[in-house]
């Protein structure tokens, strides 16, 4: 089948730029990534990845972590296993 629609859509600069270098990286063109995703789409019968609004324990949580509080930091796995009473 040939491709005969267009999709036409308002995005901003940035983000579109910063998506298409991932996308050049990949070796990708938008068309072929907006295909990509249409696709999985189709396969899925939905989004191929979870929408979700974080809960009040996970938004704590990234606030947290963002802002540099109540991080655990492990030198190597030994020391992460050790850590987590593996």
């Amino acid at each position: 089948m040939g491709k005969t629609s267009t999709i036409r859509a308002r995005i901003a600069p940035d983000l579109k730029d910063k998506a298409e270098q991932i996308f050049q990286k990949l070796g990708l063109t938008t068309t072929q990534a907006i295909t990509l995703f249409y696709k999985q789409v189709e396969l899925k019968k939905g989004l191929p990845f979870d929408v979700v609004i974080p809960n009040e324990i996970t938004r704590k949580t990234f606030d947290a972590t963002d802002s540099g509080r109540d991080l655990i930091i492990c030198s190597n796995t030994d020391d992460m296993f050790n850590k987590l009473g593996i």
